[in-house]
């Protein structure tokens, strides 16, 4: 696989809490150059980033991040506020403590309400991977498939670990047919990446590749 090629199934990040203006604006451009899936950027710059680059660049954000334990109504608003803004894909993270406790139903139900919303924007669900026993996953897999999302994402780079081969392996075994899979969180170098898209991964979320993949791209390699 070329480093083009791999940079087009990149979601070029930044979600850092202290993300400037000139940051943002950084990773959009190495996104237009480099022709990245799309910039993963938090929701206050969402707005802005559209105003300024319009259809030119494909708008990720995230929604309940990074801890997934807000109120369902309170991540509708959120998604749909990033629709209006110009966003075209979501990142949601969910209800974790709901996982833990069991509740799968009413967690199958939140996502099928924020895909409700999204229509045919796409969303993506971030499981955290890293706070899950296996039991818990492979729910979650089913909840993710039966509420119509259309990817599951391993983790929010936030957590006290990020994706593993392990899990997509994991993940490919018990998702739908229709359903995506995104790894994020510790892919840190050209091997990694690499890796996860060779397992079967769609996207990779990772605010490196860029940086470790921009020489071969130009070159053609």
């Amino acid at each position: 696989m070329t480093a083009e090629e791999m940079l087009q199934k990149v979601d070029h990040t930044q979600l850092k809490a202290y993300a400037t203006w000139e940051d943002i604006q950084k990773l959009c451009e190495e996104a237009l150059r480099y022709r990245t899936a799309s910039v993963c950027i938090p929701p206050a710059y969402v707005a802005r980033v559209h105003e300024q680059y319009g259809e030119k660049l494909n708008i990720c954000t995230v929604v309940g991040f990074p801890l997934g334990y807000s109120v369902t109504e309170a991540k509708l608003a959120e998604v749909e506020q990033a629709l209006k803004d110009g966003c075209s894909e979501i990142d949601m993270v969910v209800n974790i403590s709901d996982v833990k406790n069991g509740l799968y139903d009413k967690v199958e139900q939140e996502i099928r309400t924020l895909k409700r919303a999204c229509g045919d924007h796409i969303l993506k669900v971030i499981v955290e991977t890293c706070y899950l026993t296996e039991e818990e996953k492979i729910a979650m897999c089913r909840a993710v498939t039966a509420a119509g999302a259309d990817y599951i994402k391993t983790s929010t780079g936030f957590g006290t670990g990020g994706a593993t081969k392990e899990d997509v392996q994991l993940f490919r075994k018990y998702i739908g047919p229709q359903v995506k899979i995104k790894a994020a969180g510790g892919v840190s170098t050209a091997e990694d990446l690499e890796s996860f898209l060779e397992l079967g991964c769609d996207r990779v979320g990772t605010s490196k590749a860029v940086g470790l993949l921009k020489g071969e791209a130009a070159e053609g390699k």
